[in-house]
Parts: structure tokens; sequence; C-alpha cells
């Protein structure tokens, strides 16, 4: 086999076509990953940096209110209306005016105001007490001073807090212009002893200068930071991803594309080439054990004479392989939840199934079943699913994945043995999955709170069938709580004791009979209906089967409420 964009030959005198060279490849996927992350990082931090900040200035505003509250009386409120700035006369008014003056200088606060909105539309409001802070260039509202809301958002505040809705709200402006000045507008309701209901609602504003200006020292901080970071994450991570992983899995598909052809001892085994704990490690340890049963299992069916012996130590041989190629690890991810199974059948075949994380933000899905039965089905498979997992580090499209596989596959074929597999690859940050099909069985697709239905998407030809073929990539944007079902044949293939098979439609009526939708409860409730309709008729096939279910976008949206102009202090 030969490197780089060398051509190198087949037996039957065809060339193949140049290849791009990996490591560039992964040089520039990994600066585009750096620098995408970059934007995404930068975006996150000043998102959370300011709900963080507008979290804090909240929360101090309605601690505030809540402490002028004590010195306001709602009972006397009529009649500080009915006597209008002659209010300041009593002591009931000027009081708690002075106080609550003293208070809103020592907080910093811009205004402390108490109004009575009209509860007919909540478009005017009545001044009871009014409070500037002594540094603001405003001026106070005299006592009983109508004037109109300021806009909706204010008019559904003052209408939750008056029918007794809510008991605090909050008021964020700090989106176009503001005559005030971005701010936040804490309220609380001032309850009636005597009439035992909302009288009025008490309000401080609070400025946010201090928000707009740490925001961009911020935003400056990080991208100087990020761009350094980046650089180094850039050498360091393209450095240890050729060392512990582009090499070792071509190390890897080199020797089983050998063996698949020359079946002979190696000079040097995987396990001392590729070594560590990781899972590539494992895979080299596997490949390994695999070579030494398949010549071990040659030289016993050549001295076998029992034709029940060879097919027990093939079945034995390829139940091993199958096994030991199978993630039985599911994640706990923040952005999907996945669960798959196989359950093999009397006959050993070639099914198999495998997710993977491309980098941090796409995750590659694949399922297949190879032709035939036995060790040529089970080897088949490994060899299929390492070239699938080797090719997807080269390209991003699912269809130009499977196109490079075949011809791989169909270089060196001499069994003409071929593998029908589904491939898709989930953008984690948007949703989008782009998938390719080479003919294998139809997914289904649930949309949040929907039912599971059939996605008749493109079919290409099989994986190994004939060299040259092309497939078509298809896209789907899947949305929170959306889910896609794959499996193989052997599940709607499925036969009871009168030859009745399981059906696509069983099938989906058994995904919609969960309760609970999850890939562990889904993949259970069509395993539990295929065995009460298959009963003890034996199994002819494997059965394999895929859930995930998207739990949503990687990214934090910025819930600012806009506002309108604002006239004075609100």
């Amino acid at each position: 086999m030969h490197k780089g964009t060398e051509k190198s030959a087949r037996p039957d005198g065809v060339k193949l076509r140049k290849r791009g060279n990996i490591t560039v490849n992964i040089v520039t996927s990994v600066l585009v990953l750096l620098m995408v992350f970059s934007v995404i990082a930068i975006a996150i931090g000043y998102w959370q940096f300011s709900d963080r900040f507008t979290e804090e200035y909240s929360d101090n505003a309605i601690r505030i209110a809540q402490a002028a509250e004590v010195y306001l009386d709602a009972d006397n409120f009529d009649q500080f209306l009915a006597e209008g700035e002659d209010s300041f006369n009593y002591e009931s008014y000027a009081t708690p005016y002075t106080t609550l003056q003293a208070l809103c200088d020592r907080v910093n606060a811009q205004f402390i105001y108490v109004i009575i909105p009209d509860t007919s539309d909540y478009g005017h409001i009545t001044f009871v007490m009014n409070i500037v802070n002594t540094d603001s260039p405003f001026e106070r509202y005299k006592v009983g001073y109508v004037r109109e809301t300021t806009n909706d958002d204010y008019r559904e505040k003052y209408r939750m807090i008056m029918e007794g809705e809510s008991t605090e709200e909050l008021v964020v402006r700090d989106k176009g212009f503001i005559e005030s000045g971005s701010h936040i507008t804490a309220m609380i309701p001032l309850y009636s002893e005597t009439e035992g209901k909302v009288a009025a609602i008490l309000c401080v504003q609070r400025q946010m200068d201090a928000l707009t200006s740490s925001r961009k020292t911020f935003t400056v901080r990080v991208i100087i930071a990020l761009g350094v970071i980046v650089l180094l994450a850039a050498i360091a991570y393209i450095f240890l991803l050729n060392r512990s992983l582009i090499r070792p899995i071509k190390t890897i598909t080199k020797e089983t594309e050998r063996f698949s052809s020359d079946p002979t001892p190696a000079a040097v085994s995987l396990a001392s080439t590729v070594k560590g704990r990781a899972e590539i490690a494992v895979l080299a340890q596997s490949v390994d054990r695999m070579e030494h049963a398949t010549l071990e299992n040659i030289e016993n069916l050549t001295r076998a004479t029992a034709e029940r012996q060879r097919i027990g130590t093939e079945l034995e041989l390829a139940s091993q392989i199958q096994q030991n190629m199978l993630n039985h690890v599911f994640p706990e991810h923040p952005s999907f939840e996945i669960f798959a199974s196989m359950t093999p059948a009397k006959e050993v075949g070639g099914d198999f199934y495998d997710f993977f994380m491309l980098d941090d933000d796409r995750l590659g899905i694949v399922i297949a079943d190879v032709s035939g039965k036995g060790v040529p089905a089970a080897l088949f498979m490994m060899i299929t699913k390492i070239l699938i997992i080797d090719t997807a580090m080269m390209y991003s499209s699912p269809a130009e994945i499977l196109r490079s596989v075949n011809e791989r596959i169909c270089a060196n074929n001499q069994l003409d043995m071929f593998v029908t597999v589904w491939l898709g690859i989930l953008d984690l940050r948007t949703g989008r999955l782009t998938a390719s099909n080479a003919g294998h069985e139809y997914p289904m697709i649930r949309r949040a709170d929907g039912p599971y239905e059939l996605l008749k998407d493109k079919h290409g030809f099989v994986i190994g069938g004939m060299s040259g073929m092309k497939f078509t990539d298809y896209e789907l944007t899947l949305q929170e709580g959306d889910a896609i079902f794959v499996y193989t044949d052997g599940l709607a293939e499925a036969t009871d004791m009168n030859e009745q098979i399981f059906g696509v439609e069983r099938v989906i009526a058994a995904l919609n009979e969960v309760p609970q939708p999850t890939p562990f409860a889904t993949l259970a409730q069509v395993q539990s209906s295929v065995d009460a309709f298959v009963g003890d008729a034996p199994q002819f096939d494997d059965l394999t089967m895929l859930c995930l279910k998207y739990k949503g976008r990687r990214q934090d949206d910025a819930n600012v409420i806009p506002g309108e102009e604002q006239t004075n202090n609100e």
C-alpha cells in the first residue's frame, strides 16, 4: 500500500485516484475548528458575563425595593393624592420621603418611586411619590403627576402585579436609545391593609453604566487571550492528534488490509506498535487477537474432518470479533442521548453500529449490515468499520466517506462481499444532520412531542458492490427533543412461528408506544415488541438498532427585552 498522494495499483491493473494529504486536511480542520471555538467562546463568555452582571443588578434592585417597602403605608396614598404637593406638610409623607431619599443616595439608585396604574388598560400611571438621586440630572415628578406608560413591557408588568399574578417583576433596558441610560427597574406590590389588595407599585431603577464599561473591557481581554490560546492549542492539538490517532489508525488499517489479502502472521504485532490504554490501543489488540485467532482457525479447519467442529469454531470466532468491535460505552453528553444494541442470531452475521466524535461539535453515527454469515462477514465487518472511521477523519461529507470506503473495498474484494450502510454526521451546534444511505433500511424520525415516521431518504448502491459509484448527501435539521432511529433488516424481517414478518408498520407502532421516549426506553420497547411477536420462533438474522435523541444546540441565547425611547425615569 503506497502512502501520501502516490497511486496504488490494483491486481486488475486499475490505478486508484490520488488522495489529498491527510496532514494538510488535519491542520486546516484544526485551525477552522479552533477559530469557530474561539468565536463561540467569546460569544458565550460575553452573554454569560452580561447575564451574570444583569442578574446581580436585578437582585440588588429587588432588595432595595424590599428595604424601601417597610417605610410606606399604602392606606395613606389616597390622602397624598388628594392633597397633592401639600402632602409634604404631613409627617406621614415627609418622613418616608426623607428616609427613601437617603436610601436612594446611599445605594446609588437612579429613582425610587411609587405609582398607581390605570387598571382599565394600564396605559397611564399616577405618581404618588418620586425620589430622584441627588446626583441625577433629572427632576422629580410632583405628587399626582399622570403620564403614559412607557411601553407594552411595562404595561404587562404593571398588570401582573396589580392583578396578583406576580410579587416581583423586572424590566431590563440596555438596547437602543434610552434617554435615562441603560437601566434595570425592579417592581414590587404595595398592599392596602384596609382593603386587603394591591394598592400601588413600588419601583426602583438602577443604572447599568458599569455593565457597559466592564463588558467592553472583558471582550478585548478575552479576544487577546483566546488568540494566544488558539495558536498554542493548534500546535499542540495537531501534534497530539497525529501521534495518538492518525498514525495508529493508518498502521491498523494497513495491517488489516494486508491480512485480508494475505492472511499470514505479521512481522511485528500491532499491540507492540500501538500502545496505551486508549480505544485505539484496544482496537490494535483486538486486531492482533483476530489475526491470531483467524490463523489458528485456518489451521484447525485444515486438520478438521468434522463439519460441525468447523462451523462451531467459525461461529465462536465471529461472535468474539463482533463483540470486540461494538461500542458498549454510551456517553452522557449535554447535546444528545444515544443508545444502541445488537442481538446476534444463532448464525453469526456481520451487523455493526458505531458512534464517534469527529471533533468537539460533530458526532458520527453509522449502522451497517454485511452480506453473508460467519467469519468472512465478521472480518469484512471489521475492515469496513475501521475504514469508515479512518476515512471520516479525512472527509466532512458522508457521501464522500462512503465513496472513498467503497473504492478501497472494491480494490481488493475477492469474495465479492458487500455491506449496506447508513452514515450520518450531526452538527451539535446547529442540529443539522447530514446523512447518506448506501442501500440500507429507511431510518425513522421523530419530531419533539410527535410520533415516529418513516423517512424515505435517497438510496445509493451498496458498499463493495461496484467501484466508481457515487453517493448522495441529504440534510435534516433536528430541533430540541427530536430523535432518529436506525436499524438493520433483521428487525423488520423478524419472523414468527407462522412465518409472518414483523414489518415496518409494527416497528413504527412499537416506537410510538414508548411513554418516555429516551433512546434506552425506545430500544427496550422495540425489543420487547419483537420478542412478543416472534415468540419461540428461531432468530435467523442479527437484530441491530440505534437511537439518538437531540437535546438542543450548544449555545446560549441572550434574552434581552427590547425597549422604546423613554422620557424621564422609566
